[in-house]
């Protein structure tokens, strides 16, 4: 695991662009305290930060191939790298390391680009081709691994955080209004925007070209949307069983202390009790809790480890909540508002205390249907179009907080909109945003139109396999994964998510929807498959989310951070209503409304806006992280 820099194109002296370089990768030291490596060639430079975990004493980046024409920068794992090795010595080829990254520059020689469609794993990486001056970028199918670019002044940066770009003198660093919007909405800034102009992340599944001369070619090599496919259920419970048992056996390779995170649910439990199957020793698991009980799943984590078998370790965390948010927030080079990346980051640190690679249960919900909202929409049916438009008349009518207004505005809503307001809000301040006009204006006009690409891309499907699609293709790598890169890698701890190995996705993906969502119930499949492996009260518990005591923050230990952000002075007023900020601060003050996810997307752009004023965001070596504690 690494964090990875550089650019192409822009000539410099050796001395320069050495210079420039280090500056890039100390940028991202907290993604590879253990070394550092770099390639200074004639119009190019590649830099890496490197957390050791795979062949720890032969596995420095940067890696060439036997004449050194071709070398390789990478950050991620590659599971089947074994079988690759052994493949590439009977080719011919010479490999000199154990390394999964080796593998990397042998693969290119033979396939190109190509090279990705054998890979088995989470990357994001860059290939320097010094014959035919060619630059290659790939990520990873799903989004695990981050990759930025930035192609300017006839060259191309790119990084695993764009705080590295901000490391570099030519950069300008301007704010994209489009990407605030989004995220105004979203709570965090969707590919292929990045909250910098020109700036962009390459979607998961893509690979880009660059070349002097000549713009970057992206091009999409994997896709997750499938056809359906016809099974019988119990083969197919064996077969998820299969992959999952083997996903895992892949994701235990590690020369370093290895763990996992363990909440108790059913994603969580599947890994650490199949990990524990496999492992001649006990699995060390680690859970956090808080001291309010409704945001405290330790109780029930270290009955599930109990049960399993596992060396757990928990801790139930009495955080100062001004220095915890400090510290979360300066971890995200751009906006980010789920606020599960809160205790996310503690159970990191708790982990890293103990071990370098924990395994983790992230998009069983994507996968198998498991979050409620689903099976809450699918019980709701459309209205017919002329009844929608007259009852979001009547909605517009009634005043913000008028009882009934949030139904009318739901109930004239299409099922594209519906499912798109419950991982989105409405930017306008007429339809309930916060949003400046000029700002709102640059959002999508409605959630249904949001949500519209990625709904047509799967519309061969029934909406209940529609909507996991979606999923899959923004909340996913937008959020859930960015949350745990960022938070993981803040604390120099590498997070692997087995459930998003990409046999597993492609074969989660082609079930028809009623073997995820039965009888009320998300995930019928995943529960069949491991029937016999997890505690029975992993199956009988009710979903609960990953949280933070926002509300009870937000009026006592934060009051004062709410009541910052209404100072004339904040840098949110750029692109929010003051009206519409002090009514949503007053309303949650006076415990009319609960309106702690709103204040805390708004708070977190204040703090990250300033932060960025100050050159926080660019100085992550005073991270908690880099001296993780004993």
């Amino acid at each position: 695991m690494c964090g990875i820099a550089g650019y192409a194109g822009w000539g410099a002296s050796p001395a320069a662009s050495e210079s420039h370089l280090r500056a890039m990768c100390g940028a991202i030291r907290h993604r590879g305290p253990d070394d550092e490596g770099h390639h200074v060639a004639s119009s190019v430079a590649l830099g890496m930060r490197r957390l050791s975990v795979i062949d720890p004493a032969g596995g420095h980046q940067p890696i060439a191939n036997e004449d050194g024409s071709v070398q390789v920068v990478f950050n991620g794992e590659i599971y089947n790298h074994r079988e690759l090795h052994a493949e590439l010595e009977r080719a011919g080829h010479r490999l000199e390391t154990r390394s999964d990254t080796e593998t990397l520059v042998h693969l290119y020689e033979d396939l190109g680009e190509r090279m990705v469609h054998r890979l088995r794993g989470m990357f994001g990486f860059a290939i320097w081709d010094a014959r035919r001056r060619r630059l290659l970028l790939a990520r990873d199918r799903v989004g695990i691994k981050p990759l930025y670019y930035w192609e300017a002044d006839g060259g191309i940066a790119f990084a695993s955080e764009v705080r590295s770009l901000l490391a570099l003198e030519r950069f300008p660093a301007r704010l994209d209004p489009r990407a605030v919007a989004r995220y105004l909405s979203l709570g965090y800034v969707p590919e292929p925007l990045s909250v910098f102009q020109g700036v962009k992340k390459l979607p998961p599944g893509h690979t880009l070209v660059w070349e002097p001369g000549r713009p970057a070619t992206i091009t999409r090599y994997w896709t997750p949307v499938r056809d359906e496919v016809r099974v019988d259920e119990r083969e197919a419970v064996a077969e998820l069983r299969r992959l999952l048992s083997e996903s895992v056996r892949y994701h235990l390779e590690s020369d370093v202390p290895l763990g996992a995170f363990l909440s108790g649910g059913i994603d969580s439990s599947t890994v650490v009790a199949e990990m524990q199957r496999q492992m001649d020793r006990p699995v060390k698991t680690f859970s956090i809790g808080f001291e309010e009980p409704e945001f405290n799943e330790a109780p029930h984590a270290r009955r599930v480890a109990e049960a399993i078998g596992t060396e757990h370790t928990e801790l139930i965390v009495r955080p100062d909540a001004d220095a915890l948010i400090e510290e979360v927030i300066r971890a995200f080079d751009e906006p980010f508002s789920d606020s599960s990346a809160l205790p996310t980051f503690l159970v990191s640190q708790l982990a890293r205390r103990h071990v370098t690679v924990a395994l983790s249960g992230d998009g069983g919900d994507e996968l198998f249907g498991g979050y409620t909202r689903y099976l809450e929409l699918l019980r709701r049916r459309e209205l017919a179009g002329p009844l929608r438009w007259a009852l979001r008349a009547g909605a517009r009518r009634l005043p913000h907080g008028a009882r009934g207004r949030n139904r009318l505005v739901d109930l004239s809503r299409t099922r594209r909109g519906r499912y798109a307001a419950t991982i989105a809000t409405p930017l306008a301040v007429d339809e309930g945003g916060l949003a400046l006009p000029e700002v709102a204006a640059l959002g999508a006009r409605s959630l249904e139109e949001l949500a519209g690409p990625w709904f047509d891309e799967a519309r061969g499907r029934d909406f209940a396999t529609q909507m996991t699609l979606v999923d899959l293709q923004s909340y996913l790598p937008g959020d859930i994964l960015t949350k745990v890169d960022r938070m993981s890698m803040a604390v120099s701890l590498e997070a692997r998510v087995p459930l998003l190995d990409h046999k597993v996705v492609e074969f989660a993906v082609g079930l028809p929807s009623h073997l995820k969502m039965r009888d009320g119930t998300g995930k019928w499949i995943l529960r069949e498959a491991i029937r016999d492996l997890v505690p029975p009260a992993v199956l009988s518990k009710p979903k609960q989310g990953f949280g933070v005591p926002l509300r009870k923050w937000f009026r006592h230990e934060l009051r004062h951070r709410v009541e910052g952000l209404r100072r004339p002075s904040s840098p949110i007023y750029e692109y929010v209503d003051a009206a519409a900020v002090a009514r949503v601060s007053a309303e949650h003050q006076a415990g009319r409304r609960d309106q702690s996810g709103t204040l805390w997307r708004l708070l977190v752009l204040d703090m990250w806006l300033t932060g960025l004023a100050e050159g926080a965001i660019a100085r992550p070596s005073e991270l908690a992280g880099v001296r993780v504690p004993a």
